[in-house]
């Protein structure tokens, strides 16, 4: 029974990772078919209110739920994770989708745990060596391959390139947060019983206020949107399953089956973003992706190996 529950869990890591990986082909058609800020607005829209109807939900079966943080001090760290996570993330994710091709993209975020070890020195107090500026540069090298010599030439090549620096620069945001969520759940005080999902739920609605002005902003110099059906579908997806359910899930898979074993999923989820690319966007599969994506991940096992190593010794 216990070992038919693991499998379980190992399966439901890897529908989280291809709802992630195709969640990049999903995102440029948002971004192409709405204003950025916009279609970022409108993700959030439905990702908040999930999340407080499943608080809702909770609540009504009697469960504690903790609506909003009771202290003045969590609030201001949640302002700034909201900032960094949703405000800023979703700014460089939409623009960047906007003229990057999804399977690039994909890989290029998977430069995000080298930006998390590398900011929690100066976040977590966490030391750096030699060792992780060779994985740095040899993720810097993969990005480099990925975007000089992507196969999806039908893009402009200025295009991609800028597209490819704002999916790094959200990358960087994205560690960013990571790290400031890590210190508020070490640091909390009165949010003893407050966990990572929690925290979640609190600067997603945040992100959505902040949010707000700039998709106002659009409507302002765009008119009203009015979103099609490919458009409603590619929101529903990724504020529903791409944020909420797979979020969830993977909360669950890092309780069930430990962080490093929920976490080795996420190497999957490039795999499935250019899958994902060639299938709702017909772009190209080459030797360059492969090549990028293995120089990438070695300089991030690198990195992350060499972290550990520190930690521990």
């Amino acid at each position: 029974m216990q070992q038919d529950r693991q499998l379980g869990m190992h399966g439901l890591m890897l529908l989280v990772a291809i709802i992630w990986g195709i969640s990049w082909a999903v995102g440029r058609i948002l971004a192409t078919g709405l204003p950025p800020m916009t279609g970022a607005w409108l993700r959030y829209i439905v990702t908040t209110l999930l999340f407080y109807i499943w608080f809702a939900i909770q609540y009504s079966q009697g469960q504690p739920v903790k609506w909003l943080p009771a202290e003045k001090k969590s609030w201001k760290t949640l302002i700034i994770i909201a900032t960094t996570g949703v405000l800023f993330y979703q700014a460089f994710f939409m623009h960047g989708m906007m003229y990057t091709a999804a399977g690039d993209a994909s890989l290029i975020i998977t430069f995000n745990p080298i930006f998390t070890v590398l900011l929690a020195a100066p976040m977590l107090g966490q030391p750096i060596s030699r060792r992780m500026f060779i994985g740095l540069m040899c993720g810097f090298i993969g990005v480099f391959v990925v975007t000089g010599w992507s196969p999806n030439t039908d893009l402009p090549a200025d295009e991609r390139i800028l597209g490819n620096l704002l999916v790094l620069i959200a990358s960087l945001s994205w560690a960013f947060t990571t790290n400031m969520t890590k210190r508020m759940m070490e640091r909390r005080k009165g949010e003893e019983e407050a966990t990572a999902l929690q925290i979640v739920v609190w600067y997603s609605l945040l992100g959505t206020l902040m949010l707000t002005p700039f998709a106002a902003m659009d409507a302002w110099q765009h008119g009203i949107p009015e979103p099609t059906m490919k458009d409603w579908y590619a929101i529903l997806y990724l504020g529903s399953l791409s944020t909420v359910l797979a979020y969830y899930w993977f909360a669950m898979g890092i309780e069930k089956l430990g962080a490093t074993a929920a976490s080795s999923y996420v190497f999957l989820v490039p795999v499935f973003g250019v899958l994902g690319g060639v299938g709702l966007l017909g772009e190209k599969i080459g030797w360059t992706l492969l090549i990028g994506f293995l120089m990438i991940v070695a300089g991030v096992r690198v990195v992350q190996s060499e972290s550990e190593r520190l930690r521990t010794g």
